[in-house]
């Protein structure tokens, strides 16, 4: 049988059948058949919500089952996941999520604290995987006016990027929300405490994910989601649409961009790529003729969006630089 992998970890996963034509069966819990699945990558988690399995039924245990092997993907959202860094061990890559549609880059208006910055790291992951993606600033509610914030948001506009103010409080934003979000397989990445969890039970109540306070002391989330999961937004709501919830992210860092690929990844840069007068040699810092610099003074680059392209260009080319704080 086919299915969708909607949430797992390590070696057992959570699998919907997808009969032809048919509506979605009940899942099964599924063990990769053998010590490894072949064709799944070198993640530190074989699969995640979005891929699609070939599986067999387990005959001696009814709803459970073995997957035999992975179907091709459209596309993989990661990260460099720095935990058990040393020196003599490389960040290990980790899969988030497949065959997606849509990466939404969930936001705090404030607890925690809004960070730019943060969502400039997801956006960038999201291009250079190939997927489209959109800024969903959430606890609008408690919005205080900060003119910088509506700086941030109003340049992500201006780039391209959709931008949504929501509160899934108050239902602001949410209609917004619902047609962004329609007929398509949909990721919430963020930080802890920003509020994808309360999206999804904002959505769908009777989805009842359990959501955590704020670390009052450090203005960060308490992480409360343990593993992504997929789950349907169908039934009466007409959207046909699946949202992935994501744990909380405290550092993003990139994976698979060279420091060199980088410019083209972040979209209002893209068109100066290679233009400077030093061409690629560029470190686009100080050199006269960088047509980068140009347009930051120009206003065509925003100030923040430019240091984040230093820190993370530096950071790719291992130069310390904050390893994916969410500054």
């Amino acid at each position: 049988m086919k299915g969708l992998v909607t949430r797992g970890s390590r070696n057992i996963f959570t699998v919907r059948p997808e009969p032809p034509g048919g509506d979605l069966s009940p899942c099964f819990e599924c063990r990769i058949k053998g010590k490894v699945l072949k064709g799944a990558g070198s993640y530190q988690t074989p699969l995640a919500p979005g891929d699609r399995v070939f599986f067999e039924e387990d005959p001696g245990r009814p709803g459970a089952g073995f997957i035999l092997a992975p179907d091709a993907r459209r596309n993989v959202l990661t990260r460099l996941n720095p935990k058990g860094f040393t020196s003599k061990r490389a960040p290990s890559p980790q899969l988030i999520a497949a065959n997606v549609d849509l990466v939404l880059c969930v936001a705090a208006a404030a607890s925690p604290p809004f960070r730019p910055r943060f969502i400039d790291r997801l956006l960038l992951q999201a291009d250079a995987s190939g997927i489209p993606a959109a800024v969903i600033c959430n606890k609008w509610d408690l919005f205080n006016g900060d003119p910088d914030i509506e700086e941030r948001l109003e340049d992500f506009r201006r780039i391209g990027v959709p931008v949504v103010r929501l509160s899934a409080k108050t239902g602001e934003g949410m209609d917004e929300f619902r047609a962004l979000i329609r007929n398509r397989f949909s990721v919430l990445a963020g930080q802890s405490g920003a509020g994808k969890s309360s999206i999804i039970n904002a959505l769908l109540p009777s989805a009842g994910i359990k959501v955590g306070g704020i670390n009052e002391k450090y203005g960060r989330g308490n992480h409360t989601t343990a593993l992504s999961s997929a789950v349907e937004i169908g039934g009466d709501s007409g959207l046909n649409a699946f949202l992935v919830d994501t744990p909380g992210i405290r550092l993003f860092v990139p994976h698979g961009i060279s420091p060199e690929d980088l410019v083209f990844h972040m979209r209002e840069f893209a068109p100066f790529a290679g233009k400077c007068t030093y061409g690629f040699s560029c470190s686009h810092r100080k050199e006269p003729g960088c047509r980068i610099l140009e347009a930051v003074d120009a206003g065509v680059i925003h100030e923040d969006r430019y240091e984040s392209f230093l820190r993370i260009r530096d950071e790719l080319a291992g130069i310390p630089s904050g390893s994916g704080h969410d500054e």
